[in-house]
């Protein structure tokens, strides 16, 4: 009977959710707006690129004076320039349009700026003026080296392949990191997103005053344990409604959207790191989704609800606030608080995971912190709800909740169910 009972507040709860139109509203503007932002992108890189193109056939007349001798004649006359009487000559020939940029190229380039002259045309578009005189000077000294090769080596444009070792294992680099990584962004994701309804699970109930009668023919933990597995199917849904535009410009749109080539076959899967960050996703979703429900227990009105989401939603961004403590120093006394607090433990720990700093030890307690307790917080979430069913105005006490509730323990089988009613 509990277990079909369980069913029915499961179904119901889901089905209630996903038919309303505010959670498609909230659901779908995501990808909605995913979808408005890559369309503004694809539309400012065909206009980038176009106005890049002219902008490198673009012909304009420039003077310069070389102070370095770098600039031969036969390298000047590739870019139409053509001597300037004098610095100020070449000033005010720009001013007077004469010509439309004035190059000074100094005797020490390597250590004083050259100087670039030129007409205005637009924020953008005077960016060429620059280009081209890094170009002419580029041009010059790889004729003085001779050597294409040697030029491409001067310039730092060497590749350079790095290879590590884990032991006598090849590890897996950013490749490793990236498919562990996804857990905590799936994590911020379902935490941001779901917590309204994770308070208004219990609230709604309350606000409506039927909790009596759903109490009747319910018991507690029945109803809350069926609401916390009902937003864990809601997450699922939005998991993949937000995943779906992703795959799509990843798949189809590629190009259009100059999203970098990346070979998905390079990525490093590690069973170990996928495994743990699978366990503290659920622990941790767990955690905030019983922590949210039993504060929607305690208070009357979802307004009031709302400020202390707004603490919770704050412990789980206060870990990045050192997230290169976390990267480089995994073992520091802060970063040690944040892995083991409750609720930074998600986030620290997945960070930790992701980069390899997370040890077997430290990801079994981590994991066994999250689960005791989400399952501890479930067992508050029913009580409080059980205590605070007929408090529509006023907050829950804690403490007389709590207290209530362990008398209910201690009293015999027909007793406590007779309570729980």
């Amino acid at each position: 009977m509990a277990q079909h009972n369980l069913g029915t507040v499961i179904s119901f709860e889901f089905v209630r959710t996903v038919t309303k139109l505010r959670f498609w509203i909230g659901t779908l503007s995501v990808p909605v707006i995913m979808a408005v932002v890559f369309g503004m992108i694809f539309l400012s890189n065909t206009s980038t690129s176009t106005a890049a193109e002219a902008q490198k056939n673009a012909q304009f007349s420039i003077s310069y004076l070389d102070a370095s001798g770098l600039i031969t004649p036969a390298d000047a006359a590739a870019f139409g320039a053509v001597p300037a009487a004098s610095s100020d000559a070449g000033i005010r020939d720009v001013q007077s349009g004469t010509v439309d940029a004035y190059f000074e190229f100094p005797a020490h380039p390597e250590t004083t700026a050259v100087k670039a002259y030129g007409a205005d045309r637009g924020l953008f578009e005077n960016g060429k003026y620059a280009a081209v005189a890094q170009a002419m000077l580029a041009r010059a000294v790889a004729v003085k080296i001779g050597s294409p090769q040697l030029s491409r080596l001067a310039s730092g444009s060497a590749q350079v392949d790095t290879v590590t070792y884990q032991g006598s294992e090849v590890s897996g680099g950013m490749n490793s990191v990236i498919p562990p990584m996804a857990f905590l962004v799936v994590f911020y994701g379902l935490v941001v997103l779901l917590a309204g309804q994770m308070l208004n699970s219990t609230l709604e109930e309350k606000e409506n005053r039927v909790t009596e009668m759903i109490l009747t023919t319910l018991r507690p933990t029945t109803l809350i344990a069926g609401k916390v597995l009902a937003l864990f199917m809601v997450g699922l849904v939005q998991v993949a409604v937000f995943a779906s535009p992703i795959l799509v410009g990843a798949l189809f749109y590629r190009d259009a959207m100059s999203i970098p080539e990346f070979d998905a076959s390079q990525l490093v899967f590690d069973p170990l790191r996928m495994t743990v960050g699978l366990l503290i996703l659920v622990g941790g979703f767990a955690l905030f989704t019983t922590t949210l429900v039993a504060i929607g227990a305690v208070m009357p009105t979802a307004k009031e609800a709302g400020n202390f989401m707004g603490v919770m939603i704050a412990l789980i961004f206060i870990p990045f606030y050192s997230v290169s403590l976390v990267v480089s120093e995994p073992h520091s006394p802060i970063v040690q608080v944040f892995t083991f607090f409750p609720f930074s433990a998600p986030v620290t720990a997945l960070l930790r995971n992701a980069f390899g700093s997370l040890g077997i030890a430290e990801a079994a307690v981590v994991i066994a912190i999250l689960y005791i307790g989400a399952a501890m917080m479930l067992r508050v979430a029913v009580r409080l709800f059980q205590y605070g069913s007929i408090s529509y105005t006023s907050k829950v006490s804690i403490r007389t909740a709590l207290k209530a509730g362990s008398r209910h323990a201690v009293a015999g089988p027909a007793e406590k169910h007779a309570a729980e009613k």
